[in-house]
């Protein structure tokens, strides 16, 4: 039985968190959210789960190397200075961190990384994402994380080829880009799609989250694939060797 502790557990992922940690035989050695004690949860625990806000990250990571724990981190929103937080600490123990936990956005990534590099850049690509009233951050994780295997399947640099926030007299579309789109409005967990739009033909990969416990169970995944491993970082396709 492992013990995983949970940063962030009065949120909503942390609540859905503890539910898919005893339903999967496990412990949740306890949680901690703003102000709580992290480096005490890390020595209770075998590995940790992330779901806070990026400001917290250096030391949720922090907490995880002094401990010698692996740490999964879903926060999103996450800039430069973040990644290389995680590059650093991921010297010192495993680190998975991912925009999406889910087993079918993992796959989702996967074929659209496929179909990407086997279409071509003359195949416009569009991610529209739908989230929650709530999110604040946009486009989402998942979205950014569709956006980035499309740029590494055509072997270009993401933040060079996408286009955002489209208003008024936009001009033409350019070419090889990458264009997202962001909804938000009620309840909705996530939805995301990729259109490939080519020459008089048109394919559309999605997932749609019915409910937040499948990020959890996700995460639970990850969390029990990474104990046991080698420093380093890793990605939510390892665990389902993809």
């Amino acid at each position: 039985m492992a013990r995983i502790g949970i940063i962030g557990s009065e949120g909503r992922m942390g609540q859905a968190l503890a539910q898919a940690i005893a339903e999967a035989g496990h412990e949740a050695s306890g949680g901690v959210d703003q102000g709580g004690n992290v480096a005490n949860l890390a020595e209770a625990s075998d590995v940790l789960v992330d779901f806070t806000a990026p400001v917290a990250l250096e030391a949720n990571l922090h907490a995880a190397v002094g401990a010698g724990i692996p740490i999964l981190v879903g926060t999103t929103g996450l800039e430069e200075r973040h990644h290389a937080a995680i590059d650093s600490a991921a010297l010192a123990v495993p680190v998975l961190q991912t925009g999406n936990t889910s087993l079918g956005v993992t796959l989702l990534a996967h074929l659209v990384r496929e179909a990407a590099g086997k279409l071509g850049p003359e195949w416009d690509i569009e991610i529209v994402e739908m989230h929650h009233r709530m999110k604040v951050d946009a486009p989402s994780g998942t979205a950014l994380l569709l956006g980035e295997a499309a740029a590494a399947a055509r072997e270009v640099d993401l933040a060079g080829h996408s286009e955002r926030a489209r208003d008024g007299h936009t001009g033409s579309r350019g070419s090889g880009a990458i264009g997202f789109a962001s909804l938000r409005g009620g309840t909705v967990a996530g939805d995301h799609s990729v259109i490939l739009a080519g020459e008089h033909e048109r394919i559309t990969l999605s997932h749609s989250a019915e409910d937040r416990s499948i990020f959890a169970r996700g995460a639970v995944r990850g969390a029990l694939w990474l104990i046991g491993r080698e420093p380093g970082r890793y990605t939510m396709p390892q665990v389902l060797g993809l």
